[in-house]
């Protein structure tokens, strides 16, 4: 059984501020975005992690942030703290033509002015990062990489996002497994992780199985666990 890998992170203080105006854009065009037609008037940082330093040549930030936007008026309903969204930063001099889809922008100021940030799915490398990481069972600051000791992950899977999802994000890694990025963020039963779980407890070929002693739940922005899961093709 692999050990788990434990490295501590930071994160500069602005990180925030510098990114607003920029998540205020470009949040909102994201088809898994559920507060459309409603501007978002604020953010406030739920967790953020360093996978990668920004100050690297590439540099991978994972961020929850509470998106702020105008209640709708209901008589007698309580007001809303706003979703939580789980974002994966990526950070470069400059992008690539092949990523220009994923440009989010240019931070004026802060710890990553003069950079530019960009949604990491779309870059290979980033991805490879994720799959690391559960390769590893890699605890990074109080974010934990969690999978199947049972289910090795092979070397030279390489990453593809699926452009067909609505909800959330999903990575393919070769033939072999899919990672699916869960966006939005609440706390208790999540039917994303439920399903293949209970597909897996009735013999499933090709269904993620739970490790033991792991909740099947998805977890509250406040434990500062990865809302993501892998599962074999």
């Amino acid at each position: 059984m692999s050990e788990a890998v434990t490295r501590a992170t930071r994160t500069s203080p602005g990180l925030l501020a510098s990114l607003d105006p920029l998540l205020r854009e470009w949040l909102p065009r994201q088809r898994w975005f559920a507060g459309k037609g409603r501007p978002v008037t604020g953010f406030s940082l739920v967790a953020a992690t360093e996978l990668l330093p920004p100050t690297a040549k590439l540099g991978l930030l994972h961020l929850l942030v509470r998106a702020h936007q105008p209640d709708v008026p209901t008589h007698g309903a309580m007001t809303h703290p706003g979703d939580c969204y789980q974002l994966l930063i990526g950070v470069r001099e400059a992008l690539p033509p092949r990523l220009a889809p994923a440009l989010i922008g240019h931070p004026d100021d802060g710890p990553l002015a003069g950079r530019t940030v960009y949604e990491a799915l779309h870059d290979p490398r980033p991805a490879e990062v994720l799959l690391e990481a559960l390769r590893a069972r890699a605890r990074i600051g109080e974010l934990r990489f969690e999978r199947d000791t049972r289910q090795e992950i092979p070397d030279g899977l390489m990453p593809r996002l699926m452009t067909a999802e609505q909800s959330n994000s999903s990575i393919v890694y070769g033939d072999t497994f899919i990672l699916k990025l869960l966006r939005r963020i609440v706390p208790g039963v999540n039917p994303d992780l439920e399903l293949p779980l209970l597909l897996a407890r009735e013999g499933c070929p090709g269904c993620p199985r739970r490790r033991p002693g792991c909740s099947p739940t998805s977890k509250a922005p406040t434990t500062r666990t990865s809302s993501a899961y892998s599962s074999p093709l």
